[in-house]
């Protein structure tokens, strides 16, 4: 048949009917094949194990997780550490794994890192974590040791989760613990700090300007009372003296013994006021001592007349309203010794508050510093108690297992059949590629196939219509010469290939 032109339903039959057996031979071959290969390549088992994922049995909101990280991130990083060398090499040794295959420790290892798998399980329902779970699967060529290794994996990867949140929790509450350490050693500091400054700036902190305002202003209304008081106290020792003066004028111009003595009392009684206020380098001080001294002396050199009659004045030579007046003076005296005294700590106290107003300003600026590192480190103090406490709590349900934990699903499985090779899929790879090599084959030997067969390939040959069809009656008889008839010989020439084999119409 003419490979170039275009086939329908019919010519597709005739080909089928005509060379089915290129098809059908391959196929059956191919499918036997596909059979055989099954029992030579090595089978492969697949054991599987699933991890379900639980939840903190304790609200989020009462106890904060210390490990925050994504689980998808915690698992990669799990998965990197069982996929380690360190820890691949023991289940190698330990079930001997790929030791008939001539491979080196290396190889080994590569080849059952290659044959573990981690995959995510998927589920209808939102997940705080993300997945609720995961599985393990370990492909061997035995199924028990793909069993006990799927095992093994599955409980490291439960270990390695139990101490990765162990360490993280207790590594945290460590660092937490050092860090509030030094926070308050760093807070005490400050507080002792601030204690040294309010005893060394008692009163002129900001809060004590406005009482320190008040109390100068008191302050400066009692030294004003005490003044006056002073003046009207000096002014009567003034008017006293002057009548003492001319009372003295008046009487005897010796004093008397009794006299003298009454004096020296009352220098001694001024001497006692002024030592229990002033030190002995104080001007009034050495005034009275020496009029103490001189005092003295004046009564050592002065006769006594023993035996002599009593007086009849009282006092001995100064009369009543002498005395008197001394006795006022003296007591003016120590008021206005108090009164300056008063004065004098007025003036102090004064000046101690004017200091402490002018100081307010710097004193503020102090303060304000001051308090303002306490209280951050007040601040950072409290954060990182708060925190610690926090994570103290999520150890205690790390400890007791009531945090997120791996717990097993489905144990690992012990695979009744291999998962490679599937003799259903061999055999049917094998048919499907016998049948495709077939239909390949039949393809092209139609397309190298230039025999004329029908009319549809006369015309596709000669592009002439065809006048008539004689059938195939096999070989045509040699006429009187020997040489084949005239119409055998048009058709040869026509077409070299097998004649047409259609009936006529």
């Amino acid at each position: 048949m003419l490979g170039h032109r275009a086939l329908n339903m019919e010519d597709y039959l005739v080909i089928v009917k005509r060379r089915w057996w290129i098809v059908v031979i391959p196929a059956v071959l191919f499918f036997v094949l596909g059979v055989v290969a099954t029992l030579y390549i090595p089978a492969r088992y697949v054991s599987q194990s699933s991890v379900q994922i639980d939840q903190q049995k304790v609200s989020n909101e009462l106890v904060r997780p210390v490990v925050t990280e994504d689980l998808s991130s915690r698992l990669a990083s799990i998965e990197q550490q069982i996929e380690s060398r360190s820890s691949i090499l023991p289940i190698v040794e330990k079930f001997n794994l790929y030791s008939t295959q001539h491979l080196s420790m290396d190889d080994r290892i590569d080849r059952a890192r290659d044959n573990i798998e981690i995959a995510a399980l998927s589920a209808g329902f939102a997940h705080s974590s993300g997945v609720p779970g995961f599985t393990i699967s370990f492909t061997a060529n035995d199924p028990h040791t793909a069993q006990m290794v799927c095992a093994e994996i599955t409980s490291l990867f439960i270990a390695a989760n139990l101490r990765t949140q162990s360490d993280a929790t207790g590594g945290t509450t460590d660092f937490l613990k050092d860090q509030l350490d030094n926070a308050k050693h760093t807070l005490d500091d400050q507080d002792a700090k601030k204690a040294d400054f309010e005893r060394k700036y008692f009163g002129m902190r900001p809060e004590d300007e406005a009482n320190n305002v008040n109390i100068l202003s008191s302050l400066n209304t009692q030294l004003d009372a005490s003044t006056q008081a002073l003046n009207r106290m000096e002014q009567d020792k003034s008017y006293m003296e002057t009548m003492l003066a001319q009372q003295s004028a008046a009487g005897p111009t010796s004093a008397s013994p009794q006299t003298q003595e009454q004096q020296l009392q009352d220098l001694l009684a001024q001497q006692t006021n002024l030592t229990s206020h002033y030190t002995a380098s104080y001007p009034g001080v050495i005034e009275i001592n020496r009029k103490i001294a001189d005092l003295r002396k004046k009564m050592a050199q002065s006769p006594t007349v023993p035996g002599g009659p009593a007086s009849t004045t009282v006092g001995g030579n100064d009369s009543v309203a002498v005395q008197d007046l001394r006795a006022r003076i003296r007591s003016a005296d120590l008021g206005i010794q108090e009164k300056r005294t008063e004065q004098a700590q007025l003036n102090k106290q004064i000046r101690d508050y004017q200091s402490r107003i002018q100081s307010t300003p710097q004193v503020e600026e102090q303060f304000k510093e001051l308090t303002r590192d306490a209280q951050t480190s007040q601040a950072l103090y409290d954060s990182l108690l708060d925190k610690l406490n926090q994570a103290q709590m999520a150890t205690a349900l790390e400890n007791r297992q009531e945090g997120e934990t791996f717990s097993m699903l489905d144990a690992a499985n012990l695979p009744d059949n291999p998962t490679f090779p599937k003799r259903r899929v061999f055999a049917a790879g094998g048919f499907a590629a016998g049948f495709g090599l077939g239909l390949l084959l039949v393809a092209f030997l139609e397309f190298r196939d230039t025999a004329l067969r029908t009319e549809r390939d006369v015309w596709a040959f000669t592009k002439l219509p065809t006048l008539a069809v004689i059938a195939w009656s096999g070989d045509v008889a040699a006429g009187p010469s020997g040489k084949p008839s005239r119409l055998k010989r048009i058709f040869s020439r026509k077409s070299p290939t097998a004649p047409l084999s259609d009936a006529p119409r």
